[in-house]
This record gives C-alpha cells, structure tokens and sequence, in this order.
C-alpha cells in the first residue's frame, strides 16, 4: 500500500512511529510510510492516544475523526483521516508525490 491512499473523502495514511522521542513530530518518510516521532512510550496504548492527539492539532479535526485501522500494538500503523476530501498542507510538504484529492475530483 502506498504512503497515502484515497477511500471516497477519507485519507489512509501509512506511518511509520518512533516512541519516547525528545518531542512529537513529523520527521520525514521511512520505508513507505509518513514517519512520526513520538514523545510518549510505546506503554498503555499512550503513544496511540498522542499520534491522534498530535494529528488532530495539526490539522484541526476532531478526535472521532481520526482512528487505527491496523498496527495499534507496533511501529506501523494506518491511520484513517475521515472526512478531509483535500490532503492538508502539513501533509502535503512531507508527501509532495502524494495525491492532493481523491480520485474524480469528490470532495463532499
């Protein structure tokens, strides 16, 4: 699966996490996936909780829209971002290849 994927106007995004880090952070891409330092440690679902927490700052949505698909117990993790129809820029300059919409233009 590629980094970044289109599910109608919801955003799949593959990531890549690096707990207990100095600071949360977007730090580029590895091996396919958005990587994310994590400043929590990878113990009692913590580091889960601060990625939405850190992904619902940046990017202004409410918690309920951003959830685990799969990986919540490893490194790799997909993540659904619902309801964005457009690639934010905070993604954008960290996945410029990446699709800005999805397919056909849908974007509500």
């Amino acid at each position: 699966m590629s980094t970044v994927v289109w599910q109608g106007n919801d955003l799949l995004l593959q990531c890549y996490l690096q707990p207990r880090a100095s600071r949360t952070e977007i730090t580029g891409l590895h091996d396919g996936a958005l990587r994310i330092r994590i400043s929590a440690p990878p113990v009692d679902n913590a580091a889960n909780k601060e990625l939405i927490d850190f992904f619902a700052k940046q990017l202004k949505l409410p918690k309920r829209q951003i959830t685990i698909e799969s990986g919540a117990t490893g490194r790799r993790k997909r993540l659904r971002l619902a309801g964005l129809g457009r690639l934010p820029s905070v993604l954008q300059k960290h996945l410029p290849d990446a699709p800005t919409k999805p397919p056909n233009g849908r974007t509500g």
